[in-house]
């Protein structure tokens, strides 16, 4: 099992507005799909936030762009699954990550920042894609929220798309 975090921000460590809004992100110059596509087709599962669920949700009309995933969403909320959505609490969480450990699955740790910061806090993230836009918000979600990790991370590869520059890492262990 390999845990990746794959995610953009803005070069002050924001991933959105202190309104939710990703607008900065669409805002600059990219290059064809940013290396989207060739990350996503290496996926087997996602794991995201209900805020990130939800903004989702909005975002796409109701229309799930991950429905060739099964995509866990991390709630408090008792919610009825879906044929490909399932929505688990962190104790569910956690004996997962045990079920994951024992296969050859990728799987992606969508955010939002909770969400980021339980994985690092728990030692679950394997690697880190995070993509840079040269935008300074100055206040917002932070990519990384304050929490009890640490970890030492080992650049192999950057690259450019268009005015965006992805850090590819992995984290020692």
């Amino acid at each position: 099992m390999t845990v990746k975090l794959f995610i953009a921000s803005t070069l002050d460590g924001y991933i959105a507005t202190k309104e939710e809004s990703l607008q900065w992100l669409f805002d600059v110059e990219g290059e064809g799909d940013n290396g989207y596509d060739a990350f996503y087709s290496g996926i087997d599962t996602i794991i995201m936030g209900k805020k990130t669920y939800d903004w989702l949700e909005k975002e796409q009309a109701g229309q799930w762009p991950y429905t060739d995933k099964t995509s866990y969403i991390l709630t408090h909320q008792e919610i009825s699954a879906t044929d490909n959505i399932i929505f688990i609490d962190k104790e569910k969480l956690t004996e997962l990550s045990v079920n994951f450990a024992d296969n050859d699955k990728n799987i992606w740790v969508v955010g939002g920042g909770e969400v980021i910061k339980l994985f690092l806090e728990n030692h679950w993230v394997d690697e880190l894609q995070v993509t840079i836009a040269p935008v300074l918000l100055g206040d917002g979600v932070p990519l990384f929220p304050s929490g009890n990790y640490e970890e030492k991370l080992q650049l192999i590869d950057t690259r450019t798309y268009g005015q965006f520059v992805e850090l590819h890492y992995l984290v020692k262990k």
